[in-house]
């Protein structure tokens, strides 16, 4: 099960305390208690791992390393360790413990954001010394490292959105188009979590779970609408065997804008998915209704090598604008 939404408590480590000692070596004198050393730090690094949030279901609470305390003879304690959790590129840091502090994201492999500052070690003895006071007893306690609770939400990163009402046949395009290995069944809901493919250069994600409304929390819908964010062109797909296919596209159209007004901006393909299960007199009429909505309509089949490479077609197309594009890498 994709983990995309979930909330967890993160401590940084606790600076180590500074330590009160004297000189041991014969004819020195003076103050010598080393310094504790600085806790460790929390990091998030990005990764490809779609379910890397997993980690997270049960351990809910991470901590990390306190400083060591400071020693006699000037030996400083040593710093804790730093902790770097791994999270998948697109993950959205919220933290809701009331810090105004702006979400931060993570849209890159390798990418790392700190989130919890380890605390400072104190200062021994040794320097608090001075002319006046030769043997000082002062020292530091150590600051105590940030602590937060963060909701962490996973937004798929994607070139290409696939979406519709259940049972539209996404999941099998997905599969023709790129080496995914979709679940492919004929019965609403087979798909319960986004599943991405690869078309070259394109990432390509399968978005399930939209029905008349998932913007209002109904079915899977609200749990994944949030992926269609990041997309930046969406294939609309209507199965051919909808006795209302207009009415279909309007259901979907409507939970986008409903969830935010953006996603009705993108730019869209229509397709009329499965459409080696109507005649071609039913087609022609289906088409007809959805260009009165939209002028980018196609039939299309998994089973008819044709109409699969008019969709190939758009996508070389889609690479090739996205190349001219100067944010383009």
């Amino acid at each position: 099960m994709l983990i995309d939404d979930v909330t967890i408590k993160v401590g940084a480590g606790n600076g180590g305390k500074g330590a009160v000692a004297f000189n041991k070596n014969l004819m020195s004198l003076g103050p010598a208690g080393g310094s504790g050393g600085k806790g460790g730090s929390i990091y998030f690094e990005g990764i490809s791992d779609l379910n890397a949030l997993g980690q997270f279901r049960y351990e809910k609470d991470i901590k990390a390393k306190d400083g060591a305390h400071g020693r006699g003879q000037f030996r400083d304690g040593a710093d804790g360790n730093d902790l770097i959790l791994k999270v998948p590129v697109g993950t959205v840091i919220h933290k809701i413990d009331g810090s105004t502090s702006p979400a931060e994201e993570i849209l890159k492999i390798g990418e790392r954001i700190l989130v919890a500052k380890g605390g400072l070690g104190g200062k021994g003895n040794f320097h608090f010394r001075s002319s006046r006071n030769t043997s000082p007893t002062q020292f530091q306690s150590g600051l105590p490292g940030e602590r937060f609770t963060l909701r962490l939400e996973l937004k798929l990163i994607a070139d290409v959105g696939l979406i519709g009402l259940p049972n539209a046949g996404k999941s099998s395009l997905l599969n023709e188009l790129t080496k995914a290995k979709s679940k492919v069944a004929n019965y609403p809901f087979t798909t319960l979590e986004p599943n991405l493919g690869a078309y070259y250069e394109l990432i390509l994600a399968d978005i399930p779970g939209l029905i008349e409304g998932a913007s209002s929390g109904k079915g899977l819908g609200i749990k994944f609408l949030r992926h269609i964010e990041r997309t930046k062109i969406l294939f609309h797909l209507i199965s051919a065997e909808s006795e209302r296919p207009a009415k279909d596209y309007k259901i979907i159209k409507k939970e986008l804008e409903t969830y935010n007004a953006e996603l009705s901006k993108k730019t869209e393909y229509v397709f009329l998915s499965k459409s080696d299960m109507v005649s071609a007199e039913e087609i022609k009429k289906k088409i007809a209704a959805l260009k009165k909505i939209n002028k980018n309509v196609f039939p299309i089949s998994v089973y008819d090598w044709d109409s699969l490479e008019k969709v190939k077609k758009i996508l070389n197309k889609i690479i090739a604008d996205l190349k001219t594009e100067p944010s383009f890498k």
